[in-house]
């Protein structure tokens, strides 16, 4: 993974719960039901050990890559993956389309974070009663990276993706469960924003047409480019 200084390490950030801090329900916008938007959720020093986190994860086992697509095609993002390993269309425990290796374990820390998501975004002290994500999908943008509009559907869980930004803003197309195409809305996703999407928006097409270059803040240890950590269920074992 580019555009990162500092050590390597995947210990979890510290005062990963409650990151919002001192008590308060952090601005949250809610764009459908069970999709909201939570800009500022995460501290600076939340994100600098996020980003330490995942640079010993894009360093192996299974390193990071861009992942090649069945016809032929190749994803501009680069990925890493840790509890289970994503390639077009399945997850398996080893990462078979790059080294063999199991990759990295999902740590308890993570989970955490993912229940506070949740409790924060839809504002319900019980909203991450059971949430137990067991993936992280890891994606670097540079300044030329795009995602199409797709749907998370991998998953034999409908449990909610929470998805972090750090780094560079950029534009998130949130559509709906039925088609790319419109309708859909834009919206910008800054460094420490989070995302979740659940309920009736699980399976709503998502894309990333556009990252801003040079408007992260190096302080968070990433000098350009975009991370995105997206936390799901897989409902396998």
């Amino acid at each position: 993974m580019s555009g990162t200084d500092g050590d390597n390490g995947t210990d979890g950030p510290a005062g990963s719960s409650p990151p919002s801090g001192q008590g308060r329900r952090p601005s949250r916008h809610v764009l459908a039901p069970g999709a909201v938007h939570v800009p500022g959720w995460l501290t600076l020093d939340q994100q600098r050990e996020l980003v330490t986190a995942c640079r010993g994860w894009a360093r192996g086992p299974a390193p990071i890559r861009h992942t090649k697509l069945p016809r032929g095609g190749v994803m501009s993002v680069q990925t890493v993956c840790i509890g289970w390993h994503w390639q077009p269309y399945a997850y398996t425990r080893t990462a078979d389309d790059v080294n063999g290796a199991r990759v990295a374990e999902f740590p308890e820390w993570m989970v955490e974070l993912g229940r506070r998501a949740l409790v924060d975004a839809y504002q319900d002290e019980t909203a991450g009663d059971g949430y137990t994500p067991d993936t992280a999908l890891i994606n670097f943008y540079d300044a030329q990276a795009k995602l199409g509009m797709h749907q998370d559907k991998e998953e034999r869980s409908g449990a909610p993706v929470v998805s972090l930004s750090i780094g560079d803003t950029c534009v998130f197309r949130f559509g709906n469960t039925e088609t790319r195409t419109k309708p859909y809305t834009d919206i910008e996703l800054a460094s420490g924003d989070l995302f979740v999407f659940g309920g009736p928006s699980r399976f709503a097409y998502h894309g990333v047409p556009k990252v801003r270059p040079g408007t992260g803040d190096p302080a968070t240890g990433l000098t350009n480019g975009r991370l995105n950590i997206t936390m799901r269920v897989t409902g396998l074992s």
